[in-house]
């Protein structure tokens, strides 16, 4: 099955398609494609995941993947959340990191715990849709440690392995991320072929 994997974010082309594997899927990046992504105007990571994967699957005519992931942080009332990418009005990843520091100044260890949340969707030309959420809870460091991942990796400190996004070594994301969760329910429930339509109702 040819599958577009609707991100122009090298990072998360690089996780999703490694994730991938098992399916046997034929990959296509939107460089295949004269596509300009839609502006993300939902309020969650469903809605954003959903108008993305829905977008392409319409101009392309085919099967779209959209992510849909961001960081949730308690002491900040759930921010950046779906504005992850774009927090702050900063254009890259170490301005966005150093965002968030300024924002949590002050805050103790024991609050500022938060959680990566992806969700994966999967959208077909005809309008069906399959939808996976994966999550995982951490803490923000004071300081960025790693030099690995990209986005707020080098901040999100996951304690029970005891390392940042940033430190681990990809095998090792690819088991403990959010991302990689997400990714786990979808092949779980691809495990004997596509699962049946009428669980997966049209949205």
């Amino acid at each position: 099955m040819q599958v577009v994997i609707a991100t122009t974010n090298p990072g998360k082309f690089r996780e999703l398609a490694q994730g991938l594997e098992p399916l046997g899927w034929e990959l296509r990046g939107l460089l295949d494609f004269e596509i300009e992504m839609p502006e993300e105007t939902g309020t969650t990571f469903e809605d954003n995941a959903l108008l993305k994967a829905a977008y392409v699957a319409q101009h392309t005519a085919l099967p779209a993947l959209a992510d849909d992931s961001g960081l949730v942080v308690d002491a900040l009332g759930g921010e950046p959340g779906v504005y992850s990418a774009r927090y702050g009005g900063r254009t890259s990843d170490r301005d966005r990191n150093v965002y968030l520091l300024e924002r949590m100044r002050g805050v103790p260890p024991k609050q500022r715990t938060a959680r990566f949340v992806a969700v994966l969707t999967l959208a077909y030309p005809d309008g069906h849709v399959e939808s996976y959420r994966g999550e995982v809870e951490g803490r923000i460091l004071e300081a960025p440690r790693g030099e690995g991942g990209f986005g707020y990796d080098p901040l999100f400190y996951l304690p029970e392995v005891g390392k940042t996004f940033a430190e681990m070594t990809p095998e090792e994301k690819a088991e403990h991320s959010h991302r990689a969760r997400a990714l786990k329910k979808l092949l779980e429930a691809w495990k004997d072929g596509p699962p049946p339509r009428e669980i997966w109702p049209l949205e």
